[in-house]
């Protein structure tokens, strides 16, 4: 009896050194990630918190912060730049769901009726891949007034006065997005795929049996089977529309009259411009807070339309 009590005990130890030695290596593969986070992530997020109380200008130093309380954020109400970029926030929003149409369109053309799905998969993909700055040159020549391709059609077709697209003030943001709808497309359509490939084919084959025709089986069997990947693109989308940045900044500057300004770019302006560091934190954090209430509305929702 003694000796196997001792048997038992002897595994239950390996059993728990073996047990601690699994959870130690899982820390050390999550250590690196973590460490990142807490760094380039959290720690930013905290100082801007701090930040955004005082009047600080990161040129001067430590040595001249002021605390001013909710000063910068009883401000920013009064800030028409800044209500322009938030507008200009919510409009880009409309991008999402244009984009997502779009591909789940291509997707499903592709995916049924086209040989060679891989080979029309990356080139829809390549413009998310390419240089922004490369794609921002080529629809700059495309988009011009006087001798862009687009316009130049334009007229061809008898439009004498065509849109000035990113010269005008009331066509710069429309021309944003349709860039990022084109950059965007291959993205969603690529996982769009993926979930198309993912649904059973006995689902659809049972529909043509009781006399569903294409129209209804996408309707009925499609939507609602890649419900959860729309709700990934849907998130992913609208967080990067609030992220978008690079296009404006190569693009237009914000112009004209702050016709494209976004809160990322006007954080940009106050913070490295005008070098009013607290002023650009304050309006980090509200941007963090519309990303998040955004994504909350969004996660409230989905309970509704997706299935599982």
């Amino acid at each position: 009896m003694a000796a196997a009590r001792g048997n038992v005990i002897g595994i239950k130890k390996r059993a728990s050194w073996t047990s601690v030695d699994e959870a130690l290596a899982g820390y050390l593969f999550v250590l690196p990630m973590l460490i990142g986070i807490t760094v380039l992530t959290i720690i930013p997020i905290l100082a801007a918190i701090a930040i955004s109380f005082t009047d600080w200008n990161f040129i001067s130093g430590f040595s001249n912060v002021n605390f001013v309380g909710i000063e910068h954020f009883a401000r920013l109400l009064e800030d028409e730049k800044f209500m322009k970029s938030l507008l200009n926030n919510l409009l880009l929003l409309i991008a999402v769901p244009v984009t997502m149409a779009l591909s789940l369109l291509i997707a499903v053309v592709i995916n049924k009726q086209v040989y060679f799905k891989d080979l029309f998969k990356v080139i829809y993909f390549m413009p998310y891949i390419s240089s922004v700055v490369a794609i921002s040159i080529v629809w700059q020549l495309l988009f011009h007034p006087s001798h862009g391709p687009i316009n130049s059609f334009l007229m061809g077709i008898g439009i004498h006065n065509p849109p000035r697209w990113m010269a005008d003030p009331d066509f710069a943001l429309i021309s944003i997005m349709l860039i990022m709808i084109w950059i965007s497309i291959g993205f969603n359509l690529v996982i769009y795929m993926a979930g198309l490939q993912n649904i059973p084919r006995d689902l659809y084959e049972a529909a043509s049996i009781d006399g569903a025709n294409a129209l209804v089986q996408f309707r009925k069997i499609t939507l609602p089977m890649l419900s959860p990947t729309s709700f990934f693109l849907l998130v992913t989308g609208v967080i990067a529309t609030f992220k978008v940045f690079d296009l404006i900044m190569v693009l237009t500057g914000g112009g004209p009259a702050y016709s494209t300004s976004v809160i990322n770019y006007y954080i940009y302006e106050v913070a490295f411009e005008d070098l009013k560091s607290g002023y650009a934190s304050a309006m980090s954090l509200v941007l963090l807070l519309c990303v998040l209430a955004v994504t909350l509305l969004q996660w409230i929702g989905q309970k509704r339309w997706v299935n599982y």
